[in-house]
């Protein structure tokens, strides 16, 4: 069995081994596979392979016609919307998605972004090596004020598995819950609302002036979810009014960022690569899940199978 993986390098830059893929057979990994005019490169490195990998590189109804001998696809990750999932189903080739991997990780870096707009670490730690502490006058100095989570109120919005940990980690800091399944009012008259939620037509653009305009005067969101659940425009307005404090992602609705995105730039605004997920031993779990998909497949299993079901 032939494996071709597409898009290699953000789950192993080189600091894991892919070797574990010689168990099927043959296998060749490709750190990036650029989008090339009717898609002639992806269809040229694919076009034998039995069982492909891949994490952001799009897979068409085309391009499974043009390489026949396909069988199986597996997402390196949770979300598979860049793969033609019905053109799959009906030409017979098994679809598998990597869920819940990086539950952990997301919320911890969550839980970063959040502390990071309470305390201001970096801002603080940069005023030091920049030789501010030496000419202070007392023994401390703040260059932002400081904000006790204990007795402020968190709202989640998509109380799934990841929300679940952070919703954790938050009332062991003395913060109060409020979930948006349960009580959306609420939830949006939080003092800090954090989102969780899958991307999808409904989402697309669901913080937007009109929910933003319900939400606490002031209210701080974070985001470790998807881009695309922000109207870009109406947020970077929000925080130029001040309705919104300060708003923390890691994500993006275009990846990487265009130079005209209306968020960087803006004070209290804090943004971070897409790296929730990335820890080594995040990444680690990746490859092994992928692995444990193909293997199923090949018995005649349906490990993590999103079609056909």
């Amino acid at each position: 069995m032939k494996t071709v993986i597409i898009d290699g390098y953000t789950t192993n830059p080189g600091d894991l081994s892919w070797d574990v893929y010689s168990r099927f057979g043959e296998y060749i990994v490709y750190d990036r596979t650029e989008t090339t005019p009717n898609d002639e490169l992806i269809i040229e490195r694919i076009k034998d392979a039995d069982a492909i990998v891949l994490n952001k590189n799009e897979i068409t109804r085309d391009m499974m016609i043009r390489c026949p001998k396909l069988k199986f696809i597996c997402e390196a990750a949770t979300g598979y919307n860049n793969i033609d999932v019905k053109a799959a189903e009906e030409l017979g080739i098994a679809v598998t998605n990597v869920p819940a991997y990086s539950t952990d990780a997301v919320a911890q870096h969550t839980i970063a972004l959040l502390l990071e707009l309470t305390n201001h670490v970096g801002i603080h730690n940069q005023a030091v090596k920049d030789g501010e502490w030496f000419e202070a006058p007392d023994f401390c100095f703040t260059k932002k004020p400081l904000t006790l989570l204990a007795g402020k109120s968190i709202g989640i919005i998509g109380y799934g598995a990841i929300g679940k940990k952070v919703a954790a980690v938050c009332i062991a800091l003395g913060m109060t819950l409020n979930t948006y399944s349960s009580d959306p009012k609420s939830t949006l008259e939080s003092d800090f609302i954090s989102l969780h939620c899958p991307l999808n037509d409904d989402t697309l653009g669901f913080v937007n002036k009109k929910l933003i305009n319900k939400m606490k005067d002031g209210v701080i969101i974070l985001n470790s979810a998807r881009g695309g659940l922000i109207n870009e425009d109406d947020m970077s307005a929000a925080i130029k009014s001040g309705k919104v404090a300060a708003y923390a992602t890691d994500v993006l609705s275009i990846e990487p960022p265009e130079k005209n995105n209306p968020l960087i730039g803006l004070e209290n605004f804090i943004l971070t690569p897409h790296i929730a997920w990335i820890p080594r031993e995040t990444r680690q779990l990746l490859i092994d899940i992928c692995v444990a998909n193909q293997e199923s497949f090949l018995a005649g299993g349906t490990l993590n199978r999103v079609s056909p079901l």
